[in-house]
C-alpha cells in the first residue's frame, strides 16, 4: 500500500484536487493525516476509481446577484436557497454580487470565471439568466465551454423585475453619460493646450 498526496491522488483519479478534497470532507474516501497533509491510501483510491464509474464529478458553482448595493439580503438569500435545494452535485462555492447585470466589472463574476479557468468549477448555477448577465450572456457560455464547463439556469426565460430593470437602464445611461463627458473633456484639453501653443508662439 502507498500513500498518495492529493495531487498525485486525484490524478490517478481523473478529478480536480478540489473535488478529491471535498470527498475527503464529507467522508466519501478515509484521509491519512501527515502533519498538515492529506494522504490517500493507494488501495483507497482504487476503489473509489470503480466505484465512480469513471463518470465526470459536478463541481458546481452557485451564481447569486442583486442590483442595489444596500439591502435586499432576502432576494440574494432566496436565490442561494433555491440553488442548493436543486444541486446535484458538489457545491463548491457561492458567488455573490450586489451590481448591476450590465457591468462586467463585478468581483463575484471574477472570481467564479477564474474557478472556471482553473477547473475548480465544472457547472455554473444561477436562477435566471439574467442573474449572469444583462446581455452577452451568449458569450459567456462560450467562454465557459472552452473551460469545459457548462451553466444551468434553474428558471429559464424570466426577467428580472420592472425595478431592477429600472436600475440598469440608469445604470446604463450613466455610463455613456460618463463615457461620453470624459470624450468632451479630453477634446477640451487638447483644445487648451493647442491654443496655449499658439498663444507662446504669438509672444516670441
Amino acid at each position: 500500500m502507498e500513500l498518495l498526496r492529493l495531487s498525485k491522488a486525484a490524478k490517478r483519479l481523473g478529478v480536480h484536487p478540489v473535488t478529491l478534497r471535498l470527498w475527503a470532507d464529507s467522508g466519501k474516501i478515509p484521509v491519512t493525516w501527515v502533519g498538515r497533509e492529506r494522504r490517500f491510501s493507494s488501495i483507497d483510491v482504487e476503489a473509489m476509481k470503480v466505484s465512480t464509474g469513471g463518470e465526470r464529478v459536478r463541481l458546481e458553482g452557485l451564481y447569486v446577484r442583486v442590483s442595489g448595493s444596500s439591502g435586499q439580503e432576502s432576494s440574494l438569500e432566496t436565490q442561494e436557497k433555491e440553488l442548493r435545494a436543486t444541486s446535484t452535485g458538489e457545491i463548491v462555492k457561492v458567488f455573490r454580487d450586489r451590481a448591476s447585470g450590465l457591468r462586467e466589472d463585478r468581483p463575484g463574476l471574477d472570481r467564479l470565471l477564474r474557478a472556471v479557468a482553473d477547473g475548480s468549477v465544472t457547472v455554473v448555477r444561477v436562477t435566471h439568466e439574467d442573474r449572469l448577465a444583462r446581455f452577452g450572456v451568449g458569450w459567456l457560455k462560450h467562454l465557459l465551454a472552452v473551460h469545459g464547463a457548462t451553466l444551468e439556469v434553474l428558471r429559464p426565460k424570466k426577467l428580472g423585475g420592472r425595478d431592477e430593470l429600472l436600475d440598469d437602464f440608469a445604470s446604463l445611461v450613466t455610463t455613456f453619460a460618463g463615457r461620453l463627458y470624459g470624450m468632451r473633456s479630453a477634446e477640451n484639453r487638447r483644445r487648451l493646450l493647442a491654443e496655449s501653443g499658439q498663444c507662446q508662439g504669438g509672444d516670441r
